[in-house]
């Protein structure tokens, strides 16, 4: 965490919220509504967060540091190990934890050990119950007093993270919970993550988003190049690692017009991201071992495991 910085007035907060959940509870969505700019990818893909990306929230006098962590799940590969082990890290020491529960799928073979790992821990634990412009009313209340039975919830929300209802009101009470002290970030700084590792991110977005069930997990977004030319735009080189040669002609697509969709929708968000012209070049490469690659985790902001 960078060094504390100066803030304006007296009476600032600012703390650490860890955001977890079964894969695809919508953790990213909510963190992106909180923070009120997008900071975390987002995808119809489970498991779609793999780093343990911050996003900054500001709430009158108080910032929220939000921890987006990777959905807990059944670690089986070094990859999924890396995933659970950094949502858990996120966890620790945390000023508030959110359990964010997908009340239409709820995930159960996920979600109850979670719940029992929760269970025990000394964090003030909060209940958030996504997704209610689609789930019914009495459902949702029933699942609120099961899980809290199982759960000591400190409080228990109800918030749609894709329309925003509810999500105010979870924010000003995350506000509250803040302990005393100064701001750790700047007021206009939304993500701890370099502008390097975004880009990767928002290109690795693209990739699922643009390819459906074509293309597993096991593929990542390597940054290769990241520099601002002298007439103030930004060049961008990235790398898209996938595991066989059979999925290499699936990224590029007929003619190469795949990639070039991929990189046309990533170049114009990263545009609208960084407020300057971006040039984004990218190259698929196939490395049957990039799973087990201590570097590319390193990359995409990963602790290595064995």
């Amino acid at each position: 965490m960078n060094d504390t910085v100066e803030t304006s007035g007296q009476g600032t907060s600012c703390g650490l919220v860890a955001v977890i959940g079964a894969p695809n509870a919508g953790k990213s969505t909510l963190v992106n509504q909180l923070v009120g700019q997008k900071v975390a990818i987002t995808s119809a893909k489970a498991q779609t967060t793999r780093a343990r990306l911050l996003g900054i929230a500001l709430e009158g006098e108080a910032q929220i540091i939000l921890v987006d962590t990777p959905g807990i799940f059944a670690p089986k590969r070094r990859l999924d190990r890396a995933m659970v082990n950094a949502a858990w890290e996120g966890a620790v020491s945390a000023d508030a934890v959110l359990l964010v529960v997908d009340p239409v799928k709820q995930r159960r073979h996920e979600l109850e050990p979670l719940l029992e790992s929760l269970a025990d821990r000394p964090e003030r634990k909060l209940l958030v119950l996504n997704k209610v412009d689609v789930a019914k009313k009495d459902k949702l209340l029933e699942l609120a007093q099961e899980l809290s039975a199982k759960v000591g919830f400190a409080e228990v929300f109800f918030v749609s993270a894709l329309t925003g209802d509810g999500v105010p009101e979870l924010k000003a009470h995350l506000a509250k919970l803040m302990p005393a002290g100064p701001w750790h970030y700047p007021e206009d700084q939304v993500s701890d993550a370099s502008e390097r590792l975004l880009a990767a991110e928002v290109t690795r977005e693209q990739l699922y988003r643009q390819l459906h069930e074509e293309l597993p997990y096991d593929s990542a977004v390597r940054p290769e190049a990241y520099k601002t030319r002298k007439d103030g735009s930004v060049e961008i080189h990235q790398q898209i690692v996938i595991a066989r040669d059979s999925q290499k002609p699936i990224v590029l697509g007929k003619r190469g017009a795949r990639i070039k969709a991929i990189g046309e929708a990533a170049r114009t968000e990263l545009s609208d991201m960084l407020g300057v012209p971006v040039h984004l070049f990218l190259h698929v490469k196939v490395d049957e071992r990039w799973a087990e690659s201590r570097e590319v985790y390193e990359e995409i902001g990963l602790d290595w495991v064995r």
